[in-house]
């Protein structure tokens, strides 16, 4: 939803949705030549158990938009290498030179799975479809963050058709790329969005049609006959070598990677990435570990900067940035050859810029800010400045390895982040309220303007914890950079101001990164094709069996 989920310290570690960087893999000669036919049996973290859905406006399940992605097609696609967009449904587009207006080119004989013909009014419908979709939900549907100034469309001819904007944004046209924006049969939006959830009236033009949706059980996907359209990144363009696709979902870890390396299962997709000894097993057993970094907003740390808030000290968000050993957080919660977090956005994000050397581990320098601040060292080995301990509350649903790991680190410089535990109640009021000093989230979406919607009050999903990331002046700044960065149709400008955010977010203490997120997959030996999308989806078009 576009609610954000803001994660605690012990609930960002389950919610882990992906990260680490890798070209697609299998496929290649020594495969042999692609084999129709068969079931490939994909096993999944539990689905929402909250907000189940399988409608591609509305979801932001990391699981239920994998499995969209395969039977529902977009206006372009990207990328995964170089974040470039490309033609898929659009064989091209023009964007008017004061960024309103978008024209696309629309191919000849495409159709959804029902026979009806996916043309310029039906992409127009499907605009009107996500309007009615954020008036309807009040903005909680996912989409929402997608078509930010969205108006309306016009059909030009059959193949021609306009999206016009209220005012220029440079992220709309990845937008048309990802799965939320997948154009679907505008039939569906005759019913209510939680109709849709369920499934029922969602068609596609896809390579595997949607045969049903068990919300928490499975999903099955089964192959689309006579598709000829597969975007310009897919080695395969025509029909999908898979018969079927079967989906469910399974609680424990361990569960999913026994059932793969006993064969039960093609593909084991955790939300956690496996454990070394896990991953052992996985690789000793001849199958496979893929990877890639999610695209997006690292998982971070936010502060509380409100007055009153110990936080709302640039001098101690600094030192507190400087106290954290990300490496060692990685190695020892996720593994040894885990990727160090680099910056406010995970590295597979484009116009990513790294601040390796501003995130390094630097207790001594940590120590001589606080130092310079006031903040003594007592007997109990933490600070305290004009008779006030230099505590930091860090609310958290449970107890966990990297919360408990970061606040040893901290406690090193003399600092104590204090782990309250939530319970259900808090959990849903405690960033509304300001009950907190530092919390911790992130935003999943192959365009560094996923970040706006936490951190700049005006479009943020939660504008409580939007308005407390930072002083009232640095806000003003980042909502500049923004601005800049995306109310243009100047590439270079775009990129020069996403650079210049990335160094003001770390300079001021208003990003703290805590880890990557890195989506791993156990994948059968007898699997070939696999391949992760920009947005770290699996991509089954390529997909096949021995």
């Amino acid at each position: 939803m576009r609610k954000l989920r803001l994660l605690t310290a012990g609930a960002a570690l389950l919610a882990l949705a992906g990260c680490g960087g890798a070209a697609p893999a299998g496929g290649g000669a020594a495969d042999g030549p692609p084999k129709s036919g068969g079931t490939l049996k994909v096993s999944f973290f539990p689905d929402n158990p909250t907000f189940p859905c399988i409608d591609p406006f509305q979801v932001y399940w990391i699981e239920g938009r994998t499995i969209i992605r395969n039977f529902a097609d977009s206006l372009t696609d990207q990328d995964p290498q170089t974040g470039e967009i490309k033609p898929w449904l659009a064989t091209s587009w023009q964007i008017s030179p004061d960024g309103l207006t978008y024209t696309f080119k629309l191919r000849d004989g495409v159709t959804f799975s029902n026979g009806k013909q996916l043309d310029a009014q039906a992409v127009a419908d499907n605009v009107k479809g996500w309007i009615d979709t954020v008036k309807a939900t009040n903005g909680a549907a996912y989409g929402a963050s997608y078509v930010q100034g969205l108006t309306g469309a016009t059909v030009v001819d059959p193949a021609t058709v306009e999206l016009h904007l209220s005012k220029p944004n440079s992220s709309f046209l990845q937008a048309t790329s990802t799965t939320n924006l997948a154009i679907t049969d505008p039939a569906e939006f005759a019913l209510t969005p939680p109709e849709r959830c369920t499934g029922k009236g969602v068609v596609a033009s896809g390579p595997f049609v949607l045969d049903h949706y068990t919300a928490k059980v499975e999903t099955v996907l089964t192959k689309r006959t006579g598709y000829q359209w597969g975007s310009a990144l897919s080695k395969n363009q025509g029909e999908a070598y898979l018969d079927k696709v079967v989906f469910n979902y399974v609680a424990e870890d361990s569960v999913r990677t026994g059932n793969l390396v006993s064969g039960a299962i093609d593909i084991a997709w955790p939300r956690n990435p496996f454990t070394p000894q896990d991953e052992q097993l996985i690789t000793r057993s001849g199958d496979k570990v893929e990877q890639r970094a999610l695209p997006g907003v690292s998982n971070t740390l936010f502060a509380n900067t409100a007055a009153g808030h110990v936080l709302s000290d640039l001098q101690v968000r600094l030192a507190l940035s400087k106290a954290i050993d990300r490496k060692t957080y990685a190695t020892t919660v996720f593994g040894p050859n885990y990727p160090v977090v680099q910056g406010a956005f995970d590295s597979t994000t484009p116009f990513f810029k790294p601040q390796t050397d501003k995130l390094g581990y630097d207790p001594d320098g940590a120590a001589k800010i606080l130092d310079a601040a006031g903040w003594t060292v007592g007997k109990d080995g933490y600070r305290a400045k004009d008779g006030k301990q230099l505590t930091i509350d860090y609310p958290v649903t449970q107890f966990s390895a990297g919360s408990e790991l970061l606040q040893a680190q901290l406690k090193k410089v003399g600092i104590n982040l204090s782990l309250r535990t939530l319970t259900t109640a808090q959990q849903a009021t405690y960033t509304t309220n300001g009950e907190y000093d530092l919390t911790g989230t992130y935003f999943t979406r192959a365009d560094p303007g996923a970040l706006q919607f936490i951190i700049n009050p005006d479009v943020a999903n939660s504008k409580a914890l939007a308005q407390r990331s930072a002083p009232p002046a640095d806000i003003t700044e980042i909502q500049g950079l923004f601005a800049k960065a995306i109310q243009t149709t100047d590439a270079a400008q775009t990129k020069q101001a996403y650079a210049d955010l990335q160094d003001y977010l770390i300079d001021k203490g208003v990003t703290l990164p805590l880890f990557e997120r890195v989506q791993k997959a156990g994948v059968s030996s007898h699997v070939h094709g696999f391949a992760f999308t920009s947005e770290s989806f699996l991509k089954l078009n390529d997909v096949w069996k021995s």
